[in-house]
């Protein structure tokens, strides 16, 4: 496993000093946004001087580029958004087969309008799963076309809340292209530590196979997010497992600071 961050945790639109920033901090991997390089998250276009600014600055830092956000909401209520989306998300992936990065993330979305990691009582209507699975169908297609897989992430307030949902939409595409990026503090919201233990244990053989990703977010018993290692997710169990899957990808921390990157990379690092 490659121990990585979230390109965003660091300040900064220059992706040298970003990727510098991830480098120092003790990572050798990172998921990249746009907003590093001084775009928006999901642009309308990519200039190539941009593509060549992040290339050189991964092999300068060697920093390797696992994977490049491209979050939209593929569930929102309005069809006109998720065919803005939808183009913006075309953009991402051929920036992405551009700079030789594998995976494109995504966000399974919401019928909360404004904001896409937000619960709508709506999400579990059959009508909400099939409009994110219809955009995920064009999204595949875009995403094959240019040789990139697609990274769906369950999330408790998404369409997509759990393994099992993700390995029905996978088989439902029927694409090689769709892959899972599985973050243990997305997979429950209130639990004991055994709770949380056994719910990313069965996340795990359920994905098994299907991973492409491991996020190290933490949680609280209580529902709030935490820096990995200060919650009540058992990383060890939790690498442990991954190993035991088969998995080999990236394992990409987030959610925390600037400030507080160092140690978690060596938290993490002891269990790689």
């Amino acid at each position: 496993m490659r121990l990585g961050i979230f390109a965003k945790t660091f300040p900064g639109i220059e992706p040298a000093a970003v990727l510098a920033a991830v480098r120092q901090a003790g990572y050798e991997t990172t998921q990249f946004n746009l907003a590093c390089a001084g775009l928006p998250s999901m642009p309308d276009a990519v200039p190539a001087e941009a593509v060549a600014s992040i290339r050189a600055a991964a092999q300068s830092t060697g920093v390797s580029l696992a994977a490049l956000s491209g979050t939209y909401n593929m569930a929102h209520p309005d069809k006109a958004v998720r065919d803005d989306g939808l183009r913006r998300l075309a953009v991402v992936i051929e920036a992405a087969a551009a700079l030789d990065i594998p995976l494109v993330t995504l966000c399974t979305g919401s019928r909360n309008a404004a904001d896409q990691w937000a619960y709508h009582p709506d999400n579990a209507a059959p009508a909400a799963w099939f409009d994110m699975a219809a955009e995920m169908a064009k999204a595949l297609a875009l995403a094959e076309a240019a040789g990139v897989d697609l990274g769906i992430e369950p999330e408790q307030a998404n369409i997509v809340t759990s393994a099992r949902d993700a390995t029905r939409l996978i088989a439902e595409m029927g694409s090689k292209h769709l892959k899972i990026v599985l973050d243990p503090a997305n997979l429950f919201e209130h639990a004991t530590p055994d709770e949380a233990r056994a719910i990313v244990a069965a996340a795990i053989d359920e994905a098994a196979g299907h991973i492409a990703m491991a996020h190290a977010k933490d949680r609280h018993g209580d529902g709030r997010f935490a820096t990995s290692g200060q919650g009540i997710v058992d990383f060890p169990d939790f690498v442990s497992r991954l190993k035991a899957a088969g998995f080999e990808g990236s394992l990409v921390t987030h959610g925390l600071s600037a400030d507080e990157a160092p140690g978690v990379a060596a938290f993490l690092r002891r269990l790689l």
